[in-house]
């Protein structure tokens, strides 16, 4: 029954506004500012019979004199000074939704929901988030690394933008490139093979894994064969999966306390450096591997238009090749896909 209600309201709601001529708010705006008819007529470039005409219109429509007169001077009445507190916001807010000028990221009240992978959120969102407490302060960003299907969240609209590794999607959604990271072998100071210079799949392969899924899943499973799972076994191999996971903290954790390996790729996390001690190896010459990996900003063609949208994707993008310019020399390791 309130579902009924609700629906009566919004239709009785509609009706008003149906009613009310837009262009009525723009003359009583500019008789608000001008306290005048004839000078808020010139202003509109109208006549000041044609003003007053519109006037009338407003008092009728909005069941109130509006304005007094005291001279020659228009004294507005308390519901017209409540409007005139109300109305450029309204108008403006109008102004932004049909005009195709220049994006002000100052003006935007709402929320962007974004996909991230864990690895990339720890050196991304603090950053993104001083950005758009400063230059964007109505925006709220709601961050996750979960979903039942990026392509699908992005589609319906429940989510605006989604960071993953380049694969195939549909036309409906635009891709534009990131960063572009290479492979890697993650082992712990102090690791056996720690100070080899360089390793061999049957030495890496006497140590379990930890399996850290790179890209955004809901949930995780040891069946779930990675990139490195289908090239060992084309090989006839096989490795030893000792904790399957997309906690990032879980997996560095993990590595850095035991014996296990992580295949990793390179990437700008400066949290590796400041928080734990890692050693990287590049993979065994005998094992083949794609030479990079790209990640891509994803968001449905829907949005592209959209002021805020353009502006919160460069800024994405801005920040992520600003860190991979910064960290070119000295690169740090994380994570590994399940493709």
């Amino acid at each position: 029954m309130r579902f009924g209600n609700d629906l009566d309201n919004s239709n009785m709601n509609l009706q008003k506004l149906s009613r009310l001529d837009l262009n009525l708010l723009v003359s009583l705006q500019a008789l608000l500012e001008e306290k005048s008819v004839t000078r808020a007529a010139e202003r509109l470039f109208i006549t000041q019979p044609a003003m007053s005409r519109v006037l009338q219109r407003l008092r009728h429509q909005l069941d109130d004199p509006l304005f007094t007169r005291t001279g020659n001077e228009l004294v507005p009445t308390p519901k017209a000074r409540n409007l005139q507190a109300r109305l450029p916001r309204l108008l403006d807010g109008i102004l932004e939704m049909v005009s195709e000028g220049e994006f002000d990221p100052a003006t935007y009240v709402g929320e962007i929901t974004i996909a991230v992978p864990e690895f990339v959120a720890i050196s991304l969102i603090s950053e993104l988030t001083k950005v758009v407490v400063e230059q964007a302060p109505g925006v709220v960003l709601s961050i996750s690394s979960e979903t039942d299907s990026v392509e699908g969240e992005l589609a319906e609209g429940n989510l605006d933008f989604a960071i993953d590794i380049e694969k195939t999607i549909t036309e409906d959604i635009s891709a534009r490139s990131l960063a572009i990271f290479t492979p890697s072998i993650w082992m712990r100071e102090g690791h056996p093979l720690a100070n080899k210079d360089r390793v061999t799949l049957d030495e890496i392969l006497e140590y379990p894994f930890v399996q850290y899924y790179l890209l955004i899943y809901k949930r995780v499973s040891a069946r779930t064969d990675a990139r490195f799972d289908r090239v060992l076994r084309d090989m006839g191999r096989k490795r030893q999966k000792a904790l399957v996971t997309n906690q990032l903290m879980t997996a560095m954790e993990t590595v850095c306390d035991t014996d296990c390996l992580m295949v990793a790729a390179k990437y700008g996390l400066t949290m590796e450096r400041e928080m734990y001690r890692i050693v990287r190896k590049r993979y065994p010459a005998e094992l083949p591997h794609e030479g990079t990996i790209s990640l891509v900003l994803l968001q449905h063609k829907r949005t592209s238009g959209s002021g805020i949208h353009r502006w919160l994707s460069d800024k994405i993008v801005g920040l992520i090749q600003s860190r991979e310019k910064d960290i070119t020399a000295d690169s740090t390791s994380l994570g590994e896909g399940a493709r």
